[in-house]
């Protein structure tokens, strides 16, 4: 049997802290790239259910580096979410906001 290996993607944050996450999935759309990331850590035990939710980040490119960012847009955020969720639905279980 195969060993899983995941893809993982560092991000630093504004105080220079590194961020680990495993690269789920990523798509393009006509407003854009995104791709959907998971916290890593190294137990499971130490994510909280908070720390341990899909995180959708939209991609962009300047001077040939790559860089993710929040996608402030509520309606563009929605889209790209139900086409992350739909794709994904095999792998987790997405429990519904309640408001």
């Amino acid at each position: 049997m195969e060993e899983y290996t995941p893809d993982v993607v560092s991000i630093f944050d504004e105080e220079g802290n590194e961020h680990l996450f495993e690269e789920l999935d990523r798509i393009e759309t006509e407003n854009g790239k995104y791709v959907a990331l998971l916290p890593l850590s190294e137990s499971e035990e130490e994510l909280s259910d908070e720390e341990n939710e899909l995180i959708i980040l939209k991609v962009f490119e300047e001077n040939d580096e790559l860089y993710l960012e929040p996608i402030e847009d509520e309606k563009e955020f929605n889209e790209v979410g139900e086409i992350f969720e739909e794709r994904l639905s095999e792998m987790f279980i997405f429990e519904e906001e309640v408001e």
